[in-house]
């Protein structure tokens, strides 16, 4: 099985999440494993990723009053899915601990401004996981290929 590796690394500052969109979906893109939809999707999942990225490294530069690390992404596609790797140098955080939401329909959902993206990434990636602490945080988010595939092939 063959699997396609892209790897970035971008300064911690907004003006790179176009970039790094483009470049992933571009990615995605090559070999039409996801339909427009799941495009889509990947694009908001490493536009949240990179976000809280970007702000973790901030926050730790400015705690430590050094200049802020890069952040890096990785796209691995092989024939059956893509998957996102987006690490940071930032404070981390603990997944955990993170407060729940109220649902869509909760009028009070329409107050919440902030902290919407790792319930994004998980809700639109077929698989997510976060592993972080004081020396940075990695997210991975997996989405599938909507296409059956031969059998015995991963």
């Amino acid at each position: 099985m063959s699997v396609d590796v892209v790897r970035l690394e971008v300064p911690a500052v907004p003006d790179y999440l176009a970039l790094v969109r483009m470049v992933v979906a571009g990615t995605a893109r090559t070999e039409p494993l996801l339909d427009d939809e799941r495009v889509d999707d990947l694009r908001v999942i490493v536009s949240e990723a990179c976000t809280n990225a970007i702000e973790a490294v901030a926050a730790r530069a400015e705690a430590e009053g050094v200049a802020a690390a890069a952040i890096e992404v990785e796209v691995r596609m092989s024939s059956s899915r893509v998957e996102l790797v987006v690490t940071d140098e930032g404070l981390g955080f603990d997944p955990e601990a993170l407060v729940a939401l109220p649902p869509a329909t909760d009028p009070s959902r329409l107050s919440i401004e902030r902290g919407l993206g790792i319930p994004l990434i998980r809700a639109l990636s077929d698989e997510a996981e976060f592993a972080s602490g004081p020396d940075g945080t990695r997210m991975r988010a997996v989405l599938y290929s909507a296409a059956p595939l031969p059998p015995g092939v991963p």
